[in-house]
């Protein structure tokens, strides 16, 4: 039906398989400097490219699509700003728990979170994009990174240099609030359940047994993910006491797995491949056992999202997934080498 619906009305229609909308859509339709509103709300992924991208109303985005105006109230402004730079098997997805960590699940909302400071020119769009994506969590109406040079060479990477344009604050642009995070101090971060602002180290938790390992979603699906995942996966084999499914968030990402043999290195490690989908991020599939422990990479865990009202599920980085799917149990990645 939405096929015929996409066909009728000249609208770009995706075919399931394709991979999940926010990933599929940095790499084929976002524009840094234009608005995005989409009835999902993990849209501000569109942030890491330099949109404006909400979350909105299936209703509020059919009125929009069909020409009428999206209301929305004028938010505070919050400034982030990134100094140094991450220190190996401390990634995006810790930044992302940090920023919980300090404001917590309320602490964003009313407010855009501007990213900001000379640690952001490290940061790869995808990157980005997953902290962009965590902002939700935050309550914050959208989160959005400047667009640099970072930007221009992810858009050229995908063939739509020509979508590039320069965007960035004015030198003196005032802020409701400054928080300033010191990239060099950050250590491998975990969300405790059930709230994705229960923060503490990874370390703390050294030796909890582990069930289960999930990586995918939109927020750590990205190739720049995979091919981290692949390459610490690559020649070991995962805990017999663990299961691993791994989620590529678009069918570009999985294809370019393929193409370079990554995706040969996750398969033979035990690793089971789902489609490239939000998959068991919203309960739909690969549910834990009961009162098992879950590490995903995922943005969420509320009691019973996963499917299991008993389970435990924590939140971490790629990087502490594969040190839980190789150990079996809570490890600091570090320890990887």
């Amino acid at each position: 039906y939405i096929q015929s619906v996409a066909k009728k009305h000249g609208i770009y229609f995706s075919r399931p398989g394709n991979g999940i909308c926010h990933q599929v859509h940095l790499e084929r339709f976002g524009k840094p400097g234009k608005t995005l509103i989409g009835s999902d709300s993990h849209t501000p992924t569109g942030g890491g490219i330099g949109m404006l991208a909400m979350g909105a109303g299936g209703l509020d985005v059919a009125v929009a699509m069909g020409g009428g105006a999206y209301y929305i109230t004028m938010p505070k402004m919050y400034k982030v700003n990134l100094k140094g730079k991450l220190k190996p098997f401390v990634t995006a997805k810790d930044i992302s728990l940090e920023i919980l960590r300090i404001l917590s699940v309320k602490g964003g909302v009313g407010a855009i979170i501007e990213w900001g400071g000379e640690g952001i020119k490290h940061l790869s769009v995808p990157e980005r994009a997953t902290i962009t994506n965590m902002g939700t969590e935050l309550g914050a109406t959208t989160s959005i990174f400047p667009s640099d040079e970072v930007t221009k060479k992810f858009l050229e990477a995908e063939g739509r240099g020509e979508d590039y344009t320069e965007l960035s604050s004015d030198a003196d642009a005032t802020y409701d609030k400054v928080i300033d995070i010191d990239l060099d101090e950050l250590k491998p971060l975990i969300a405790c359940p059930h709230s994705p602002d229960n923060i503490v180290t990874v370390e703390s938790l050294k030796g909890t047994k582990v069930d289960q390992v999930c990586i995918g979603s939109c927020t750590n699906s990205s190739l720049f993910d995979m091919l981290k995942v692949a390459a610490l996966l690559k020649g070991k084999t995962i805990s017999p006491n663990v299961s691993l499914s791994i989620s590529p968030g678009s069918k570009q990402v999985l294809s370019m797995l393929a193409d370079c043999g990554a995706l040969s290195d996750i398969l033979a490690s035990g690793a089971r491949l789902l489609e490239c989908a939000c998959g068991p991020c919203i309960g739909m599939g690969f549910s834990p056992n009961s009162a098992g422990v879950s590490l995903r990479t995922f943005n969420r865990n509320f009691l019973g999202r996963s499917g299991t009202k008993d389970a435990s599920v924590y939140l971490v980085s790629p990087e502490t997934a594969v040190a839980a799917a190789l150990t079996g149990e809570i490890t600091d990645p570090r320890l990887l080498g």
